[in-house]
């Protein structure tokens, strides 16, 4: 973003824009379309250079993206489980497979879905992961990831983390001191490493944390037919709670760009989220 010095600096060193009728530099004018054009380039949005971003998940019609709180209640564990609900969730895997370029997600997430575990199987060896995890992966699970994907970046900045003890052929640990920088992270990866376009999936937490960065360029979301409840149970957007007038800020509006009426009472809606 263009600072007001900079602004300064091109109006006393470019020719003058306004006149008056000897063709002489009308200085008053001019500094009132300088000071218009200040105000203008200050309140831009500060746009950085990032990989276009997609918010892609699987939801009930309440907005909830897991089946319970708990460690072991999951979407893939338990959905196929339940009438009504597991005749139309191939449709979602389906359409997952075709967003496979490079995917973001936690390890809260992972680690929810069995990657801990020694059978589990990423089987993504075409695609870049991008994990954000400061506790919830062991060394296992690590090497998991690892050995499922093209290139596995490990974000964190836990230095007591068992990734600082592994080396493996294809991993890119990116650390941070303090907190994770995610506007700092998302031009690293576009920037450094030529991630165009990045596939979100994370939990609630993350997303919101990534949506008040302005940092989610589309909502995609498959609606599978059932309400579950829980007020405690994830949603697709969770962090801090709006209190006050000035939290307003906080919510994105979106606009519509698709809806699919898929089978077995399922949808899938597109949205574009609003900068």
């Amino acid at each position: 973003m263009i600072s007001e010095t900079g602004i300064l600096s091109l109006y006393l060193f470019c020719k003058p824009l306004l006149f008056d009728k000897n063709k002489q530099p009308n200085h008053q004018l001019n500094l009132v379309v300088l000071q218009s054009f200040t105000v203008s380039v200050i309140n831009m949005p500060n746009i950085i250079e990032k990989p276009i971003t997609k918010l892609f998940l699987l939801m009930s019609v309440d907005g909830k993206i897991s089946t319970g709180f708990s460690i072991d209640r999951s979407f893939d564990q338990d959905l196929p489980k339940l009438e009504g609900i597991k005749e139309g969730l191939q449709q979602y895997y389906s359409l997952q497979e075709e967003l496979q370029k490079a995917i973001f997600n936690s390890g809260k997430v992972l680690a929810k879905i069995g990657a801990n575990q020694l059978n589990f199987n990423l089987n993504k060896t075409n695609t870049d992961f991008v994990v954000v995890d400061n506790s919830h992966l062991t060394t296992q699970g690590i090497k998991n990831l690892s050995r499922g994907c093209k290139r596995l970046f490990f974000v964190t900045s836990n230095s007591k983390h068992p990734v600082h003890k592994l080396i493996l052929e294809n991993m890119i640990l990116v650390g941070y001191e303090k907190e994770i920088d995610f506007v700092d992270l998302f031009q690293k990866l576009k920037t450094q490493y030529q991630i165009d376009e990045l596939t979100i999936q994370s939990g609630g937490t993350l997303n919101s944390i990534l949506l008040r960065n302005n940092l989610i360029d589309e909502v995609s979301l498959v609606v599978f037919p059932a309400l579950i409840g829980g007020t405690r149970t994830p949603s697709i957007i969770g962090g801090s709670e709006i209190e006050q007038d000035n939290d307003l800020q906080m919510i994105k509006s979106m606009d519509l760009v698709a809806v699919e009426v898929l089978q077995n009472s399922y949808l899938h809606l597109r949205y574009k989220v609003r900068k």
